[in-house]
């Protein structure tokens, strides 16, 4: 092996080298047609203002993951990357560079401000994907997408008109969610609700007709400018005798009625309330059963329009004020009181959502969310964790109508067109040149655009080229699976699976994962107000690709956050370290090696290598079957377990003497194949964790074999399982590691050799330690390793036990008995002194009402490490004191 590996790992340099060579040798790349099975992932389309957060680091690491390990299994596997135009959000950041100039949209015009939104694209839209390239992710980048793009815009169109024609497309008058500062009606997915203080206002409505009134409680007084009715539960006792009067609305003088409704809850304020359509979905729903008038009082930026009358101009806050200030002055204020209720704020924007009644287009989505719902109930697509499926359904079968009409100027323009001549209205996929039905040429397009999540709908579908029947949609649809997060699984997944299903008639894909959240080491949500953000490209810069990825496949445990903090990075990047350093020793070992030189015999290979095939054969099958349960903690943790402990810490130490020399070349040649066989196939599993270190290892390891990428991924073979050599090296691992528990203990130092002797009451292992006596006095570092049947306890000995065996080390002339004492007797004292003040701490009410659970279990935890600690230290200084007497 002429090749070497520098003294320590420096990622920047491999890693930079390392993804340039993937890209020039099109490894990335997947085939429409191939005899090869195909597996396809569409990535979940960042939002191209995005930079890289860890929502983004941890799902593309997942991705990377399954695509790297099903492409080492030789399947024909495409990554389809791009991204999303993310219609409010770029419109919003190109708005906040015109307000540096002093301008806004309307100043420029629409055409113009879609051209600067362009070209702010083109200088930075890329910045995620470069971002995620630096994460390693192998997507195919030679069918990057983007949902604006012509094809995309194109299938846009297609479905657009398709759903319209089929009755599924409408447009009517409807509450939606309006966001006053984006200027735009938002999902119902889309307005974020949080518990906020605020007040609630009892206000008397005299009755139209004789003394007394009716009392209401309400959030929002100022709404009261709009009423058009009174109403209160039909089972309602207390208000049998009114329902059918009438009351006058105050500050306004108008005669509105009071009703019966089933909505209404009698335990709510004074089980009267006031009905305002224009401003409630509650209201507005009640209004279209009852026929009540709708009156609208404020107008897009949630300021009082004409219909508040001697509020006109005001807004909704400033209104607020002065209604209350009216009401107590016209002595309709009851009382008022501290409240605490949701608010809906844009989630883009953070604005207090102003319910609005306005003329929407919507997605009829009863249908199609039948179809969506059985698609899952059937099996055809799994949903992982499975704990999902309830939800999914839940609002499946509570859906409300899609409104997928927004009024801005970035996205998908509506392809409908009106006629000024003789109000036509037409509806396709191309623009028309005359009215179809009096053929002037006098049209407009409708001004609204699509809901971003419209196109990305389509995603599966339309980025492989539909409504083109491409070869690759024949290829790769349904795609194999989708990685995101739990928080999109309505806004997105849902979507996916309603028009994958319409318009492909077969699902979007076979398996959806959905991983949780990534918050801090406490489980705190992370933010950057909060200070307790993480930075992916600053802790990939810092410790590197490799320790950064691992980190997160480590801690991804299906349905639980991930609670990452710096240190753990850290703690991987010396994993990353180990792995290093073992090739390097091995590959000095290995510099002779020569495959086939020496015909071996079975009983060439020692135990240690039998043992570490067998070891290296479960470790195959455990992280392949983690792998493909989507276990991803589950099969970092196995390949960890066995290349740090197993193979570092165990059988390089024990084939270090024969790779040394000692002993038969057959035997030797025989360890260096086995020691060969695992490291590469160690680094090959390893790979789709971490793919750098793995490739600059695999290059040098190698000759002319291309990239690991390309390579096998290992399998699972049953002929190099050995039962009996794994419970074998299990009992004399088991027996080194009670002897170096007894050197710690008793505070002596690795470098002295001492004298033991092992008792065995069971025959039966006499031959299995013998057998393991080289490995023994080798790894315990003995001077004299004695082995018998049952013996008495020797005087001046520390005693371990592994079952029926007793490991006796002797002490005299090992220890300095006084100095020893002293040390013990000094721990003993500190260690009481520690459990005397967590009892009293433990046993302290005022601790236990107020400290956090999380404190309480970690000081819980280290009382009974302690008292643990003392009883072994307890046990130590009676072995000591007996050497003395």
């Amino acid at each position: 092996m002429a090749k070497k590996l520098t003294k320590s790992y420096e990622p920047d340099e491999v890693e930079a080298r390392w993804y340039k060579y993937w890209l020039e040798e099109g490894l990335f790349r997947a085939e429409d047609k191939s005899d090869r099975k195909p597996f396809s992932i569409v990535i979940p389309p960042p939002n191209v203002t995005g930079i890289l957060h860890m929502g983004h680091a941890l799902n593309n690491t997942i991705q990377d993951i399954i695509v790297r390990y099903k492409r080492m299994q030789g399947y024909n596997t495409l990554w389809m990357p791009g991204t999303d135009h993310a219609g409010i959000a770029t419109q919003n950041v190109v708005e906040q560079e015109l307000a540096k100039e002093n301008l806004t949209r309307h100043d420029i015009g629409r055409e113009k401000f879609i051209e600067r939104i362009w070209q702010w694209k083109e200088r930075y839209g890329g910045i995620i994907l470069n971002q995620l390239q630096k994460l390693g992710c192998s997507c195919d980048w030679s069918r990057e997408r983007f949902t604006m793009d012509e094809g995309l815009s194109h299938a846009v169109r297609e479905v657009f008109v398709r759903l319209y024609n089929d009755g599924l497309i409408y447009q009517g008058d409807y509450i939606v969610n309006w966001c006053p500062r984006c200027h735009t009606a938002i999902s119902d997915l889309e307005v974020e609700y949080e518990e906020e203080n605020g007040g609630l206002w009892y206000i008397e409505y005299p009755f139209a007709e004789g003394d007394g009134g009716i009392i209401v409680a309400t959030t929002r007084p100022e709404t009261m400018l709009g009423d058009t009715a009174v109403a209160v539960n039909p089972a309602d006792k207390r208000y049998k005798n009114v329902v059918g009067k009438s009351v006058i609305l105050p500050l306004v003088n108008r005669k509105i009625p009071i009703i019966a409704d089933d909505y209404v809850s009698a335990e709510f304020g004074t089980g009267a309330v006031k009905i305002t359509p224009s401003c409630d979905p509650n209201d507005f729903a009640m209004a279209e059963r009852q026929d009540l008038e709708i009156v609208i009082i404020m107008d897009g930026n949630a300021v009082i329009n004409e219909n508040g009358g001697v509020y006109e101009g005001q807004d909704r806050d400033v209104c607020r004020e002065n209604v209350v200030a009216d009401l107590k002055k016209g002595n309709y204020l009851v009382k008022e009181e501290a409240y605490v209720h949701n608010v809906g704020r844009c989630y883009r924007c953070k604005t207090v959502i102003e319910p609005a009644v306005s003329k929407q287009w919507f997605v009829k989505v009863k249908p199609l969310a039948k179809m969506a719902s059985a698609a899952v109930v059937k099996g055809d697509t799994k949903i992982i964790p499975k704990l999902w499926e309830g939800t999914y359904f839940e609002w499946m079968e509570n859906i409300r109508d899609w409104c997928i009409s927004r009024q801005i100027w970035w996205g998908h323009r509506i392809p409908v067109w009106y006629c000024d001549d003789c109000n036509n209205m037409i509806v396709a996929i191309e623009e028309p040149t005359k009215c179809t039905k009096c053929d002037s040429s006098n049209l407009r397009q409708e001004e609204d655009v699509l809901d971003t999540w419209f196109s990305s709908g389509l995603w599966p579908f339309s980025t492989l080229g539909w409504p083109e029947e491409t070869e690759a949609l024949k290829t790769f649809y349904p795609t194999s699976l989708l990685v995101t997060g739990f928080d999109i699984i309505f806004f997105w997944v849902a979507r996916m699976m309603m028009l994958g299903l319409y318009i492909q008639k077969d699902i979007p894909f076979e398996h959806v994962y959905l991983h949780a959240l990534v918050r801090d080491e406490k489980g705190n949500k992370m933010s950057k107000s909060k200070g307790n953000s993480i930075d992916p490209l600053e802790m990939i810069d810092k410790y590197g690709t490799d320790a950064f990825r691992f980190t997160l496949a480590a801690f991804t445990a299906q349905g639980r956050d991930i609670k990452m903090s710096e240190k753990r990075i850290e703690g991987y990047r010396h994993f990353v370290n180990k792995i290093w350093n073992a090739t390097r020793f091995s590959m000095i070992t290995l510099e002779d090696y020569t495959e086939g030189d020496i015909a071996l015999r079975d009983d060439d290979y020692s135990l240690c290598d039998r043992w570490i095939m067998s070891r290296l054969n479960r470790m195959t099958a455990d992280v392949t079957r983690c792998i493909d349960e989507y276990k991803f903690n589950d099969a970092a943790g196995k390949v960890y377990q066995f290349v740090w402990h197993e193979l570092c810490d165990w059988y390089l130490e024990m084939a270090k003497p024969v790779l040394y020399g000692k002993g038969e070349p057959a035997k030797r040649q025989a360890t260096q194949k086995t020691l060969f066989m695992v490291l590469i196939n160690s680094i090959k599993i390893l790979h789709p964790f971490m793919p750098f270190v793995t490739e600059e290892i695999w290059q040098t390891l190698t000759k002319d074999e291309g990239s690991i990428m390309v390579s096998t991924f290992p399998v699972e073979d049953e002929g190099l399982r050995d039962e009996g050599a794994e419970k074998k090296m299990e009992l004399i691992m088991s027996v080194i590691g009670s002897i170096r528990n007894i050197r710690g203990v008793m505070h002596i130092t690795p470098a002295k050799k001492m004298k033991v002797l092992i008792s065995i009451s069971d025959d039966r292992l006499i031959p299995e330690i013998a057998d393991g006596k080289d490995y023994i006095c080798d790894l315990a570092n003995l001077e004299k390793l004695g082995i018998k049947g049952r013996v008495e306890e020797p005087e001046g000995v520390a005693t371990g036990v592994v079952g029926p065996i007793n490991i006796y080390v002797f002490l005299e002339g090992i220890i300095d008995v006084k100095v020893e004492k002293a040390r013990l007797e000094k721990e003993l004292t500190k260690i009481g002194k520690d459990i005397n003040f967590l009892s009293r701490k433990l046993d302290n009410c005022d601790f236990m009402e107020k400290a956090s659970k999380e404190i309480i279990e970690k000081e819980k935890s280290r009382f009974e490490e302690f008292k643990d600690k003392r009883v072994i230290l307890e046990e130590a200084l009676k072995k000591v004191v007996a050497i003395r007497g």
